[in-house]
């Protein structure tokens, strides 16, 4: 069964130079994705090339990943702030081929401690009783 979610992205860079004082708010690039599949057979987050020059991303290095199609190269971006179901980290970009979804994976949902049901989608973690608890090992 396929889940999405709504996800919000900001480029981060753009907030630290708004906190700096040489960037108005207004300017910082985002966008809302309002069907971005929750896969948690991805790892992070994973975006589109399109998504990615939007948001004004920088790309940092090329890796080699395993896919569900096979072996295939990726690159690494700077970091967008996320925010999911009104809780929000950080984290480096992946990107995808044009023609694939937005894809939220594991570690987005550990970082702000989410779950999928079933029948719901997307939730907060029900044995923190909707409280925001992360595990540090």
């Amino acid at each position: 069964m396929e889940h999405t979610t709504r996800i919000e992205l900001e480029n981060l860079k753009d907030l630290h130079a708004v906190e700096l004082g040489v960037l108005n708010s207004e300017d910082v690039r985002r966008l809302t994705v309002q069907n971005a599949l929750v896969d948690t057979g991805a790892t992070g987050l994973c975006l589109p090339k399109s998504l990615i020059e939007q948001l004004g991303l920088t790309p940092l290095r090329n890796i080699r990943v395993q896919t569900a199609n096979g072996p295939a190269e990726r690159t690494f971006y700077s970091e967008v702030k996320y925010t999911v179901l009104e809780r929000s980290h950080s984290i480096q970009v992946t990107d995808l081929p044009e023609d694939a979804p937005v894809l939220v994976g594991h570690m987005i949902l550990e970082a702000l401690d989410l779950c999928v049901d079933i029948e719901n989608g997307l939730i907060y973690n029900p044995a923190h009783d909707g409280e925001w608890t992360i595990k540090i090992l």
